[in-house]
């Protein structure tokens, strides 16, 4: 195939605007896949996909196509919406050389629409305003495109008009396509590097990585003749196993030439030999790496635990496996008393956590718990070290702090105009700073807000949803650390800290933080034979208290008669044996009650 007859693209917008439908007609039209074995979503081959109607991984697949008696070669990226996969988008935009902006006509403009168009315009990318659902309401098309003229200054002649659901103006889309997304650079004669944007692991071709040739070409004659490649990155080097492309599937080639996208099957079996954002090249090659990715820096940390500590080892390998196929992910091993060895786990969100716990429940066969999502605070100590807390565990004595800092985000959120009071109050109501309120029409606004992360972390999302009667979205990204008023609060039981529910919180909301989970503990945990205590304390300082009492047997009852004096001589050695439990028992909270007060 020749170069200039390359596209490479991938179809960007807000999740559940119509990527993955656009791209089986894509798929229909260009006969990739025969029609009677299309199925809806075909590029979304995880149940968790299907079920949730949300794309989670970016997928790669080679289309071919002719037009005007010439053949062209599309490399389609699907790409999801979500913003908590939006480290997947910046991925795929790295191997293209334009977009597909996909904004469904019964929605509008939303938050992930914003953020990809600036996303894709940075990496210097030709985008192809598309609006899509016609077939649902025609008449919305033409204030939606006047709309998206005044936001993003796209011509209005160069805005496209689809059904993804009945084809309408699909195959249109296709030529367009060709016609407005250039060719990609690089020179078939220069050493080879080829960029690493995904990869996986396969039983037994080892870890697959899924690669752009940038410049030069990649041959099976390296296999034949057992050559090696390298990683530049982690230095690791290996004789390919196979290269190839999808059609969604996985078909061996001889060659991939520059512009081409497809995998090279390492044969590596370290998962961590192999980096998403790495160069490959020949093994006795000189060549400057190619620019990668920026470092992900998780934004939500949750812990997780097998219910069954042997399962230790088996969940190790499951995170390893995963984290090959989601570079977003990152793990640490960690155990407490309670619930034993298990792994502090880094997200971009509260989804994206919720997934990965479902996928190694599902593909791996686990059963796990997972405690409450906290944020990283910045500590810095009154002997100049700055520390990053991640866990309540580790937080320093208060005597020792000289400031403490947590992360804030810059928040964006479009939402219909008649919520304009409930989101602005909601934003009050969690600390937000309103930046700045636009209106691009008269029916839709775009709030820019600062707001602490762990205010989002604490449900925000579903409270925007209910004062927005769902129709508000947002997306959000890192912005810095600011001091805040925050301390440790400890959860005794019968004089016991009881690590795992530990928290750090607002010095203002510690005693009501502290009263509400309390009575959740009275509720779960089981009576005793003598008097528990459950208190909150800050920096031994008790907050609040809740007692449960003892469970009383009834030591008379099986005395039908007798003088009172010899009564009360069994209840003075009740007395005394309460009296001596309390003052030696233990209180063993089961598993099933972290499970209950984590969950809620």
């Amino acid at each position: 195939m020749k170069q200039e007859n390359i596209r490479n693209f991938c179809i960007i917008a807000h999740v559940d605007h119509g990527k993955s439908t656009l791209a089986d007609r894509f798929l229909e039209i260009t006969r990739t896949i025969d029609k009677r074995k299309m199925v809806s979503q075909t590029l979304d081959s995880m149940d968790l996909e299907r079920e949730k109607g949300i794309t989670i991984k970016l997928k790669a697949v080679r289309m071919a196509y002719s037009l005007n008696n010439e053949d062209y070669q599309l490399n389609l990226i699907d790409t999801p919406g979500h913003v908590d996969f939006s480290y997947e988008v910046s991925r795929s935009l790295a191997a293209c050389e334009g977009a597909i902006l996909v904004v469904d006509v019964t929605q509008g403009i939303q938050a992930q629409t914003v953020s990809n168009v600036y996303k894709a315009l940075e990496a210097n990318l030709a985008i192809i305003p598309v609006l899509n659902k016609i077939d649902i309401d025609p008449q919305a098309s033409e204030g939606l495109s006047k709309e998206l003229v005044q936001t993003f200054g796209f011509n209005e002649n160069d805005i496209l008009r689809v059904s993804a659901k009945t084809g309408e103006g699909v195959e249109e889309l296709l030529k367009q396509t060709i016609l407005r997304i250039p060719s990609p650079k690089g020179s078939d004669k220069a050493t080879l590097r080829a960029l690493v944007f995904d990869s996986f692991y396969h039983e037994y071709l080892g870890v697959v990585a899924v690669i752009k040739i940038e410049e030069g070409k990649l041959e099976s004659a390296l296999i034949h003749k057992r050559e090696k490649i390298k990683f530049l990155a982690t230095k690791a080097e290996s004789i390919p196993e196979e290269i190839g492309f999808f059609i969604p599937a996985r078909k061996a080639t001889e060659t991939l030439n520059t512009g081409e996208v497809g995998y090279v099957a390492t044969g590596l079996k370290d998962i961590h030999a192999v980096r998403v954002g790495d160069t490959i090249a020949p093994e006795k090659s000189n060549v400057v790496p190619l620019p990668g990715y920026k470092e992900v820096k998780p934004f939500v940390f949750i812990s997780i635990y097998p219910i069954e500590n042997d399962k230790f080892t088996q969940l190790r390998e499951a995170l390893e496996k995963l984290s090959l196929s989601d570079a977003a992910l990152a793990y640490e091993p960690e155990n407490n008393s309670a619930l034993g060895f298990g792994f502090r786990c880094g997200f971009l969100g509260l989804l994206h956590g919720e997934i990965v716990q479902e996928r190694l429940e599902r593909e791996y066969g686990l059963e796990l718990i997972s405690t409450t999502p906290t944020v990283e605070y910045k500590v810095v100590l009154t002997g100049g070290e700055t520390l990053y807390i991640r866990d309540p565990s580790t937080m320093p004595e208060r005597s020792r702090i000289q400031t403490l800092e947590e992360p804030w985000i810059k928040l964006n959120i479009v939402s219909p105009s008649e919520y304009v009071g409930n989101i602005l109050n909601l934003c009050n109501d969690r600390r937000g700073v309103l930046i700045k309120m636009d209106y691009p029409s008269e029916k839709k606004v775009v709030f820019e807000y600062e707001l602490p992360l762990a205010e989002l972390v604490y449900n925000f999302f579903d409270d925007l949803k209910s004062t927005s009667a769902g129709y508000a979205s947002l997306d959000y990204e890192f912005s810095s650390y600011k001091p805040v008023n925050a301390v440790k609060m400890d959860i005794l039981v019968h004089n016991q800290i009881v690590e795992p529910l530990s928290h750090i919180v607002l010095s203002s909301k510690a005693e009501d933080v502290g009263r509400n989970l309390l009575k959740k503990l009275k509720e779960i945990i089981p009576r005793q034979q003598f008097k528990v205590s459950l208190q909150a304390a800050v920096g031994g300082k008790i907050i609040a208290r809740e007692d449960i009492p003892a469970l009383r047997k009834n030591v008379l009852a099986k005395m039908s008669g007798g003088h009172r004096e010899r009564k009360d001589k069994l209840l003075e050695e009740q007395k005394k044996g309460k009296a001596r439990l309390k003052k030696f028992g233990k209180v063993e909270i089961p598993q099933e009650a972290f499970r209950q007060i984590l969950q809620s």
